[in-house]
């Protein structure tokens, strides 16, 4: 068995505390009992998967509610207030407009999709991103119902990649600090949920800091007077024992993997490891766990996705991690993770005592958007990767046509943000609009229910998996009634 662990915590009848499973789940690059957690989830080589396409997604999630306006329906035709506040950019799509914040995503308006009816009825934050994480089958958002869609995926593709051991599905999240970043970041993590599929296929959550893993000073600092050892024998269980502040510390955990590497090399215990032995270290010491380490990539392509240069939040700002975040989903889906979610927060802007106006709101968050979202889909089709990558940008919901006094948008779950690009599907339309006041659907409404089913026809040949016998039941009803956005299919 290979263990971090931190030493706190109470522990379960197998030793091992809770609390230190989870920390090992938010690095994404270990668990309890690795060889045996990959034995019995094999399935997904043994069984035959035959309906699992060769894509992935990447979710990049905007909570608080990213305004619809000034996002990608600037609707300038119109009045004040139905109109962008920050404007418009021209974009490559004849007669299409973006928000004025998004000239580099402009650009590539020709690779994407913008749904421009996307609609839900629930106008709570909580509720509402438990219903948008779970396409809709949570109706009331309650977290009674349903399961996140990444959970869906995970349940029908397996929760670990078959060759790495990498987990399936990954969460990639900052560790905030401004107080209403970190309510978001509570409810992204709760609507990612996996309902009644249990833990195995929740999402493996990962904190990035900044590019090479070293701690942001305003993000608190890593004790450097730490200590830790690796132990290895070829009787002996490994582990590598780390002080909770160590564990967050990414640089220092790859350079005790890369110790515990070159210990079992000497030891020769990997060659006398069986399959799923092999493949757990595989997950520790190979591949899976290098495509953390971003500091391996281009500088050039590094500094093409940095965001770390704007500064972001309301009341306590930190530097901005979307574009190592983005960076990261890109390496994460190459090594086998077939289901990301990236989290952005702050996106809730009411221009009240927690949160920004719009103009000032977008000129933060839009500006670290248009560069890391930009930046990923030119890395992803210079590297051969548009056809099998979708991203997918949505968020709670969307913003009021009318503004408040104070020159905030409030809630408004009528008319959302949704967009895609890639993933093999027909980009370069818009679909759906809007009515003039941009609060309404003018045509029909797109839901998270076809948003999800979307994902999974993209992900899954899904008559197959509708004869596949063994599924849980509220998944294969599920299945059955799924429903796609026809224009892009």
């Amino acid at each position: 068995m290979l263990t971090l662990q931190t030493g706190k915590g109470q522990q379960d009848c197998s030793g091992i505390s809770r609390r230190d499973f989870m920390r090992v789940g938010t690095l994404g690059i270990g668990g309890l009992q690795l060889p045996g957690l990959l034995a019995n989830n094999a399935y997904a080589v043994s069984s035959g998967l035959d309906y699992v396409k060769d894509k992935s997604v990447v979710l990049l999630y905007l909570s608080g509610g990213a305004s619809h306006i000034e996002t990608f329906n600037p609707n300038m035709e119109a009045p004040s207030p139905y109109r962008s506040l920050t404007g418009e950019v021209k974009t490559t799509l004849p007669g299409v407009t973006f928000g004025s914040t998004f000239p580099k995503l402009a650009r590539h308006a020709h690779e994407m999709a913008v749904i421009r009816s996307f609609s839900h009825p629930i106008g709570g934050h909580e509720q509402a991103h438990v219903h948008v994480l779970s396409g809709g089958t949570d109706p009331r958002g309650d977290g009674k119902n349903g399961f996140s869609i990444g959970s869906a995926y995970s349940r029908l593709r397996g929760p670990n990649h078959e060759k790495t051991g990498l987990p399936t599905y990954q969460l990639l999240v900052s560790p905030e600090i401004d107080g209403q970043y970190r309510k978001e970041l509570g409810r992204v993590i709760k609507g990612s949920w996996p309902g009644s599929f249990g833990s195995s296929f929740a999402p493996y959550r990962y904190e990035t800091r900044d590019i090479l893993g070293k701690p942001d000073p305003a993000l608190g600092k890593s004790n450097k007077n730490s200590s830790s050892t690796g132990k290895t024998g070829l009787a002996a269980d490994m582990h590598l024992n780390l002080s909770e502040d160590r564990l967050k510390d990414r640089r220092y955990l790859l350079g005790q993997i890369d110790q515990l590497r070159h210990d079992l090399d000497t030891s020769g215990q990997l060659e006398s490891a069986n399959e799923y032995n092999q493949r757990a270290y595989d997950l520790l010491l190979g591949s899976a766990a290098e495509s953390f380490n971003l500091s391996s990539e281009d500088p050039r392509l590094i500094e093409r996705y940095d965001t770390s240069g704007m500064q972001i939040g309301h009341k306590v700002f930190r530097k901005s991690t979307l574009g190592h975040q983005m960076l990261l989903s890109r390496r994460l889906v190459e090594a086998g993770a077939g289901f990301v979610t990236v989290h952005s927060a702050g996106w809730d802007m009411h221009a009240d005592g927690n949160n920004p106006g719009m103009v000032k709101g977008m000129n933060m968050l839009g500006t670290t958007l248009d560069k890391a979202v930009s930046a990923f889909l030119d890395d992803i089709s210079q590297r051969g990767l548009s056809e099998k990558v979708l991203l997918v940008v949505t968020g709670d919901f969307g913003r009021t046509p009318t503004v408040n006094k104070k020159g905030g948008r409030d809630h408004w779950a009528r008319l959302g943000t949704l967009a895609f690009a890639g993933g093999g599907l027909k980009m370069g339309q818009v679909i759906g609009a809007s009515d003039k006041r941009n609060g309404e659907p003018y045509t029909d409404a797109v839901t998270p229910g076809m948003m999800m089913g979307t994902i999974l026809h993209t992900l899954f040949d899904i008559g197959k998996i509708r004869i596949t016998q063994g599924l849980p039941a509220d998944l294969s009803t599920f299945v059955n009634s799924l429903q796609t956005i026809p224009e892009l299919i």
